[in-house]
């Protein structure tokens, strides 16, 4: 905080940057924001820990966007993928080094909010944003926010992030849109020791009957995680997907531990990233990879750059430069993430119409599963592998203008 502000701030109450939803996007955003040194509270409306919708893969994107020192608790480190297309033409493809991580969310969220707090942003629970304002009554000057509680309370912010996950009330305040809705099931499993063992190290993913749908099983010691996802309108074809999976894994007899639904949003190309002194990241953003739905990487990359322009933006004294680091905050998401996303679109029309020509490429073609390597592990993305081998471009854009297959057009090797 500028010393020129200090004494009256104190007197007013007022946070240089206030954060709602402590998932990894909120967490990662308050983290950045008081590792610079700023006044910082971070809001959630559950209690710590709490569960998530969420398969727990950390790829290496997430884990390269992870604080200084943050010690990843691991249930299983997967060294082996098996893919199928609807339980058919099964193929496991195994590699040395990692792909990926497992985690648990409720441990792993707990930890990033524990990052964020001994870089000195302050943590409450249990409390419901209604609402922010940046004009009328509730606000002193046109350099602050107002984050109106439940029940009433206001508290003044010189920049808000929003954060608070798909159904975002923050989201809603600054406009954005989506144009791709998801429905994920997911259950979590506890096994004996003798199933755990036949998984430690493994994943499987299951190319699903819905265009663009998929399975996947993540190992997590005793407990397997089990999910379906695919658009939303399809909501019972996809609970039929599910609990046809589950039977076809033979985990039919074992009772789940949870059983629990998510809705994922994908934004528009032309979806705002801010209004005034309000930013939004995450999957109050709609950024995930619209392909594979992933969002854990996308949430803890938007969420640091949120926050390091939530600094910006708190220490602006007009709307003019306002605006330009809420740009610059929205160049710096679209420079990145917004690549990766558009590439990510293309792949999923693709998929959509072509299930088993993905499903032989990366189980029959080298090139295929080195590029699934090499983005799981983190050492490039997709679309450094568009902008970097001409070839994939072509055959990105061969794919895009061909009609879709009738039935499996491609059987791989069992």
């Amino acid at each position: 905080m500028s010393s020129e502000n200090s004494s009256a701030d104190d007197v007013q109450r007022v946070w240089d940057v206030v954060v709602v939803g402590a998932g990894p996007a909120g967490a990662s955003a308050a983290y950045a924001a008081a590792v610079a040194g700023r006044r910082v509270l971070l809001l959630e409306k559950a209690e710590l820990p709490r569960y998530k919708t969420c398969g727990g893969g950390i790829i290496g994107p997430s884990r390269d966007a992870l604080p200084p020192g943050f010690e990843l608790p691991l249930k299983d480190r997967v060294h082996a993928v098996t893919f199928s297309n609807n339980g058919r033409f099964t193929r496991t493809r195994r590699s040395r080094q990692m792909l990926f991580g497992l985690i648990n969310r409720p441990e792993f969220d707990q930890q990033l909010v524990e990052h964020a707090q001994k870089a000195g942003a302050e943590l409450r629970t249990g409390v419901t944003v209604q609402r922010v304002e940046q004009h009328g009554s509730a606000v002193p000057d046109r350099r602050t926010v107002a984050v109106i509680l439940q029940g009433g309370e206001v508290l003044l912010a010189r920049a808000v992030v929003g954060a608070d996950g798909s159904a975002s009330r923050i989201g809603a305040h600054v406009g954005v849109k989506v144009d791709q809705v998801d429905l994920g099931l997911e259950v979590e499993i506890p096994v004996p020791d003798t199933v755990a063992e036949d998984w430690k190290g493994r994943v499987l993913l299951d190319w699903g009957p819905m265009p663009g749908s998929y399975g996947w099983v993540f190992p997590k010691g005793d407990t397997l995680t089990v999910g379906v996802i695919s658009a939303r309108g399809e909501g019972a074809a996809t609970k039929r997907y599910l609990e046809e999976f589950v039977g076809r894994l033979g985990l039919a007899g074992f009772e789940p531990s949870i059983s629990s639904g998510h809705l994922t949003r994908c934004r528009a190309d032309d979806s705002p990233l801010s209004r005034g002194r309000v930013l939004v990241c995450g999957d109050a953003a709609g950024l995930l990879e619209p392909w594979t739905r992933e969002g854990i990487s996308f949430a803890l990359r938007s969420g640091r750059l949120a926050g390091e322009w939530a600094v910006r933006i708190a220490e602006a004294h007009d709307a003019v430069d306002t605006r330009r680091q809420a740009l610059n905050y929205a160049f710096a998401v679209k420079a990145g993430l917004g690549v990766e996303m558009s590439v990510g679109k293309r792949l999923l029309t693709v998929f959509e119409r072509r299930p088993g020509l993905f499903h032989a490429a990366l189980t029959s073609f080298r090139p295929a599963w080195r590029a699934f390597k090499e983005i799981t592990q983190g050492s490039t993305s997709l679309g450094e592998i568009v902008r970097t081998y001409p070839v994939a471009q072509r055959a990105l854009t061969a794919l895009d203008r061909r009609p879709a297959a009738t039935g499996d057009e491609v059987s791989p090797p069992q």
